[in-house]
């Protein structure tokens, strides 16, 4: 007995057993064989999706072939990993055609010593190429014009302001590239004194920010304060933060309310309004706060302000850094922590620089020393300072003192922010690599004794300069040939690896550029680093924005 089910589907067998007897009485045509090999062919053997890939692969031979015919190299999406090395056609078509539209003769560059100088820096020794030609654009539109022909001739673009970073961010890239110049996008656009916010163009200085709130009797400041000369743009790729971190945090904090981004497909993006906060969204700001320009040209910026309040400088020495740490770590934990504006830290070899170097009109003790800024009213500037000087004396240190005058408190912070080139003036004759490193701060001590015993072990001269209140400090390790050069590079990699087995980081503010993009993996986890480089594919497809920079090579993609 048939079940229902199979009785109901009677009738259809029935039907398919005649469509089949009918096809074998019909005279069957013989196709050349060679037409059931054929994607086209309706008696292609394959299944549709076979069909597909096979005519696909052909279209994209076609495609390749007729560009190589031309010289044209066909965008591709690269891994963020590796640099693009555009065809020397495509990069002289483009400056070609860069040339027709922005026919200004300042705007575009292309002489070898302009090359040269805006693909190296004479404090960076990590590998680098010249540019094939630097550009000087003077607003958004104008960038955008820019990204628009690199796009087309997949010819990458290396962002370029205040030139003071030192891991390689603004190296050119091999095969040629095109070097976006932003400081001449220095204009301060408004200054909203109410609001106590103020927008400009990224090539903006933020010491020129802070003096023209200072000339206008503006009683506001813009409190980041990295690099002398660094600019708004190069803050915000870095992630920058400086001396006054201690109280008012880093660029990851709410100072850069909004940002203008030009993307790798032209478009144009203003990330938030001027609302002082915002639960809308993604915090798009801070997705190019640190990407080092990988993701976009920053073009221009809405900062918040900071009330000026009255500031007093003073120092004191200690027996050692170890001394020095406990001091602070008591000192920010007491109730008076948050009037302390700054903490640094300089070393023994760092006061004997300055004081060889012929910047100071005295010479200053040579042993670990302190300085602080306490900010306040004057009454609790004075209650503050009695605390300081206490915490100091518990731990050891000696001769703690205010600066006798504003004249004197400059000095004395001008020389913390050239130690530089205190350390270059105090040592002819030798070269300079600077590096940092952060861990907390209760690591610094450990971090910075076992460095300097490293140091000393291998016959390298050096200084160090921390912002201790925030266990991140530089070290300037000095070298005379490339010998020494040699032995300074594994110096820094142990003073990495050092911090990072302290729970530290690779670079506390400087970034990662070219010189620490190594370390990132073994810091972060390869998901995390994953991550970044899927955010990278996602908005830089091709692959043209600062390549080679930020994101670690994995395994397998070094170049061929």
């Amino acid at each position: 007995m048939l079940k229902s089910s199979s009785i109901r589907s009677l009738p259809f067998r029935l039907a398919a057993q005649r469509r089949f007897v009918q096809s074998q009485s019909r005279p069957r045509t013989v196709l050349p064989p060679r037409l059931s090999y054929n994607p086209w062919s309706s008696a292609f053997r394959g299944s549709v999706g076979t069909r597909a890939l096979l005519q696909a692969v052909v279209y994209s031979l076609v495609i390749v072939g007729t560009a190589s015919a031309f010289g044209l190299q066909v965008p591709r999406k690269d891994n963020p990993d590796s640099d693009p090395y555009p065809s020397k056609q495509n990069v002289a078509t483009a400056i070609e055609e860069l040339k027709r539209a922005f026919p200004d003769p300042g705007f575009l560059a292309t002489d070898a010593e302009s090359l040269k100088t805006y693909g190296s820096s004479e404090h960076s020794y990590h590998p680098v190429s010249p540019h094939a030609a630097v550009v000087r654009p003077k607003s958004t539109e104008d960038v955008v014009k820019i990204i628009n022909i690199a796009r087309k001739y997949h010819v990458p673009v290396v962002p370029y302001s205040g030139a003071t970073s030192l891991e390689g961010h603004f190296a050119g890239i091999s095969g040629g590239s095109i070097c976006i110049d932003m400081s001449g996008m220095d204009r301060i656009i408004n200054i909203n004194v109410p609001d106590a916010d103020l927008t400009c163009q990224s090539g903006a200085r933020w010491e020129d920010i802070n003096q023209t709130l200072k000339t206008k009797g503006i009683p506001l400041f813009f409190p980041l304060d990295p690099g002398p000369g660094a600019t708004i743009g190069g803050m915000i790729g870095t992630g920058c933060s400086g001396t006054n971190a201690v109280r008012y945090g880093t660029a990851r904090s709410e100072w850069f309310i909004s940002i203008t981004v030009v993307l790798p497909d032209g478009s144009v993006v203003k990330t938030r309004s001027r609302a002082r906060k915002s639960s809308a969204g993604f915090d798009t700001t801070k997705l190019f706060i640190g990407a080092e320009g990988t993701l976009g040209i920053v073009t221009e910026a809405t900062l918040r302000l900071a009330p000026v309040v009255p500031t007093k400088v003073a120092m004191a020495q200690f027996p050692s850094v170890e001394h020095a740490v406990n001091a602070v770590q008591e000192i920010l934990t007491s109730p008076h922590g948050s009037h302390i504006q700054c903490i640094e830290l300089l070393d023994d070899n760092m006061m004997h620089a300055i004081n060889d170097a012929g910047f100071v009109d005295r010479p200053y003790p040579v042993q670990d020393t302190l300085f602080f800024k306490i900010q306040g009213d004057l009454s609790m500037v004075k209650e503050t300072a009695k605390v300081v000087k206490a915490c100091s004396k518990k731990h050891g240190g000696t001769s703690f003192q205010f600066a006798t005058s504003d004249a004197e408190a400059d000095e004395m912070w001008t020389n913390r922010k050239y130690a530089l080139m205190s350390t270059i003036a105090a040592n002819p004759g030798y070269r300079c690599w600077t590096t940092d490193v952060c861990v907390p701060v209760s690591r610094l001590p450990e971090l910075v004794q076992e460095t300097k015993k490293d140091l000393s072990a291998h016959n390298l001269r050096s200084t160090i300069v921390g912002h201790v209140g925030d266990g991140n400090f530089h070290a300037l390790i000095l070298f005379k040939d490339d010998d020494e050069l040699r032995t300074v590079e594994d110096a820094v990699h142990r003073l990495v690896h050092r911090a990072l087995a302290l729970d530290g980081t690779c670079t506390g503010e400087h970034g990662v550029g070219v010189g620490k993009k190594e370390y990132l993996t073994d810091e972060l986890g390869e998901s995390t680093v994953e991550l970044m480089r899927t955010v990278k594919r996602a908005i830089d497809p091709t692959n043209i924005m600062n390549p080679g920079k930020l994101y670690p090579t994995r395994k397998g993609d070094e170049k061929k």
